[in-house]
């Protein structure tokens, strides 16, 4: 009883989320996140266009409040908006808006559109990025195409802090699947060697000066040789 319970729970949050992003439009959400609170549900809607999403005096927000407590009998559903920042290092913005182009230009220009994307994220600033597309593109044939650019982390627990997102694109030729990998420049990676020039700096240095010394004694050690030579010859004659 308790699993059936968990798996009708988790399928009415996945459902909730799908009409969510639905009604507001693809491309406009990255995340939707659903809080439990003893007042009510809190929703919150993470996206780069919160203008959009909230619409004229709040008008958009109360008739999607609206249809949530409707449809999905939520006693006090709160909306809440966090806006992305640097949309260009979002996965789920990137994928949505290859999604979109791929739908709007045919997938013939599917090159075109992956590298703009993947110069856009590097030039935001990322450590690394990775799209990946599938499905009828060039031909009759559907074929998977990766368009990759810096580093990447895909194994072990550092590669958690990589965003991944997926979309989905209906043209002509069939359905296009899309994957983005982004690699946050603000991400924290427990295995990055970091260089200090300045440590490097003073090694040297201190390299070069073990080397000055060691010359120095070893020209001392020559002239002392050479003058105890010189005192065994003297005693001699």
């Amino acid at each position: 009883m308790e699993e059936r319970k968990a798996v009708k729970f988790k399928k009415e949050e996945f459902s909730v989320r799908e009409f969510v992003k639905k009604r507001l439009g693809k491309g406009k959400i990255s995340r939707i996140k659903i809080e439990y609170t003893p007042v009510g549900e809190k929703i919150i809607i993470t996206t780069h266009k919160p203008g959009l999403v909230i619409g004229k005096k709040g008008e958009r927000i109360n008739e999607l409040t609206s249809l949530l407590k409707k449809r999905f009998n939520l006693e006090n559903p709160k909306i809440d908006i966090e806006e992305i920042k640097i949309p260009e290092i979002d996965a789920q913005t990137n994928a949505d808006e290859i999604a979109l182009s791929l739908e709007r230009f045919g997938p013939l220009k599917f090159k075109a559109i992956a590298y703009r994307a993947l110069q856009k994220i590097m030039n935001a600033g990322a450590l690394g990025a990775e799209i990946r597309l599938n499905g009828k593109l060039p031909s009759s044939r559907a074929k998977p195409w990766r368009f990759a650019q810096g580093y990447l982390k895909k194994t072990g627990d550092s590669a958690k802090v990589v965003d991944r997102a997926k979309a989905r694109a209906e043209t002509k030729p069939g359905t296009v699947g899309i994957k983005v990998s982004i690699l946050s420049p603000y991400a924290v990676l427990k295995d990055k060697i970091e260089i200090n020039e300045q440590v490097i700096a003073l090694l040297k240095s201190r390299a070069d000066g073990n080397a000055v010394g060691e010359k120095i004694e070893k020209l001392s050690a020559k002239k002392s040789s050479s003058e105890k030579k010189k005192e065994n010859t003297e005693e001699e004659k």
